[in-house]
């Protein structure tokens, strides 16, 4: 093999940890993971009301996706755990198949199916996503996430979990639930929300972050163990202010390990003798296939380290993560972007910080449940309020504005797509938009992407066409990925007269990422970008 050949490695990814390995990074991931489980576990618990499953199968999944999935999967930042769009369908799949046992073996085969379909490189179909969906999608992401948690804040609420959609399975939607909420505020919610959002802006301020004891301990924490203490508080002082038990977290209390083994639910294997059970296999398969390579692409956006994730993996991981699941009694899973968002904006910096999260499922199942019992929900919608706000920032809006119409109306329009109707349909209209701008500018244009090694061993000269478009960036990020350290790479754009945003946020991204893998990269005549939210 040649000294050129042997710098390229088709198997290397950049979704690597940082030089020192994951115990370097443990006094960010640690705090992070912590976040992420005050995040996760009450969505857990929801998520298994909503879906019609026994409480602890969101849970389990979660547990999986944490401790599991974590390790599998090349991303370093994604977090795994059962998923609000699948809410609907597994619902429905419980009344179709007559069990939830059933659901379980259908998982098990979905699984599979997952397994197989990273091994025939079907993850490819994330790549071709553009950029201003895909941040069109987070932004929704985030506005949800405001609207859908002001009725905790208020106190108005009981049920902790609402389905993503803008139509609600309560018969109520987004707007309406906000106004139920208004005609039924809770001083007490209120107050200990509000408490909560002024110490988390306080610790993430400049001046508090100097402080060395605020680095060490997470805001989420204090939060959590300032509203419980604060509610006891009002319990002593003020009674008629106190936050009931139905605004609280909800996790059934295990006393002895019989108590564990009488929760569990296991596949009725009879199922996989009725063809109905592989109808909802395939259906939970490509829906929970597509979320994961969504929500993956958007969370390689928000790493700041630019890291990319290798789909096929992912999916095998996925694949894997939902058989363990089903066999344990959990609901399916896909990679969410909510927890995967608090994960990054808790500053994690590698999958530590996911696998941490699930030992914390864990423990909680074991041995934490009393305690959480005792945390307002308020308290964790003013968390989720802010990652809320971090991830729709009205920065975002002006840079896509900047961009230009191309950009800022697929952008647009998938967020009101998404807030008006449910993820999926909203990206499907996005993209419809997306690839309209897309092809108008193909219309009178071609373009290629050429590689030619130069006569210099371990040197790759990337020479871009004349026009260089969006669906060049699959082939171009996947030839990136593949450069091993120590490489010299060159990316001429001389001859370029057009090279779409996405591409050269593509380059951007590696060329951040490049000092990090160890590779010599010179850029040439490539306009230099600044990737949207940083």
């Amino acid at each position: 093999m040649s000294q050129t050949a042997e710098k390229v490695d088709t198997n290397t990814t950049a979704a690597s940890p940082l030089p020192g390995g994951y115990l370097s990074t443990l006094a960010n991931d640690a705090p992070a993971g912590l976040v992420v489980f005050l995040v996760a576990l009450p969505l857990c618990l929801g998520i298994s009301l909503a879906s019609g499953a026994p409480l602890l199968a969101g849970i389990i999944t979660g547990i999986v996706g944490g401790t599991l999935v974590s390790w599998l999967s090349g991303s370093q930042l994604s977090v795994s755990g059962p998923a609000a769009g699948l809410t609907v369908i597994v619902l429905t799949a419980i009344q179709t198949l007559g069990s939830f046992e059933a659901l379980l073996a259908a998982t098990v085969v979905a699984g599979i199916l997952q397994v197989i379909l990273g091994f025939v490189k079907a993850g490819i179909i994330g790549m071709y996503f553009p950029s201003s969906v895909i941040r069109g999608m987070l932004a929704a992401i985030g506005l949800i996430l405001i609207l859908k948690q002001i009725p905790h804040f208020l106190g108005a609420d009981t049920d902790y979990f609402e389905d993503n959609n803008f139509f609600q399975l309560d018969g109520q939607n987004t707007f309406s639930a906000i106004g139920d909420a208004l005609k039924a505020l809770s001083p007490g919610a209120i107050l200990i929300g509000s408490v909560s959002m002024l110490v988390l802006l306080a610790w993430d301020s400049k001046a508090m972050q100097r402080l060395k004891l605020v680095k060490m301990v997470p805001a989420a924490l204090l939060v959590v163990a300032g509203s419980i203490g604060l509610n006891l508080l009002l319990g002593s002082i003020a009674p008629t202010l106190q936050v009931q038990p139905e605004h609280m977290v909800k996790l059934p209390v295990v006393s002895s390990l019989g108590d564990l083994s009488g929760l569990l639910t296991f596949p009725d294997w009879s199922a996989f003798l009725r063809p109905a059970t592989y109808g909802v296999a395939f259906t939970i398969a490509m829906v929970a296939s597509l979320e994961t390579l969504l929500s993956v692409e958007a969370v390689d956006k928000l790493d700041p380290h630019k890291r990319h994730t290798p789909q096929n993996r992912e999916l095998k991981a996925q694949g894997v993560g939902n058989m363990v699941a089903a066999l344990l009694g959990g609901l399916p899973m896909t990679a969410v972007i909510v927890r995967s968002s608090a994960n990054i904006n808790a500053g994690a910096q590698t999958k530590m910080s996911a696998f941490i999260h699930g030992l914390f499922l864990l423990l909680s199942v074991l041995l934490l449940a009393p305690v959480l019992n005792l945390i307002p929900l308020s308290a964790l919608a003013a968390v989720l309020l802010l990652v809320g706000f971090k991830l729709t920032k009205p920065a975002l809006y002006r840079m896509q504005w900047k961009l230009g119409w191309e950009q800022f109306l697929p952008f647009i329009i998938t967020i009101l797509a998404i807030l008006f109707s449910d993820l999926l349909k909203g990206i499907s209209i996005g993209l419809v938009v997306a690839v309209f701008f897309i092809l108008k500018a193909n219309y009178q244009s071609a373009y290629f992407f050429h590689h030619e090694p130069s006569r210099e061993p371990g040197t790759f000269h990337l020479k871009l066409s004349e026009h260089v478009s969006f669906l060049n960036k699959a082939s171009i990020v996947q030839l990136l990925d593949r450069f091993k350290p120590g490489s010299r790479v060159i990316i001429d754009g001389s001859d370029s007269e057009v090279i779409d945003y996405d591409v050269l946020e593509a380059i951007e991204n590696f060329r951040v990422n490049a000092l990090e893998r160890d590779i010599d990269l010179e850029l040439r005549q490539i306009p230099q970008v600044t990737p949207v939210g940083h």
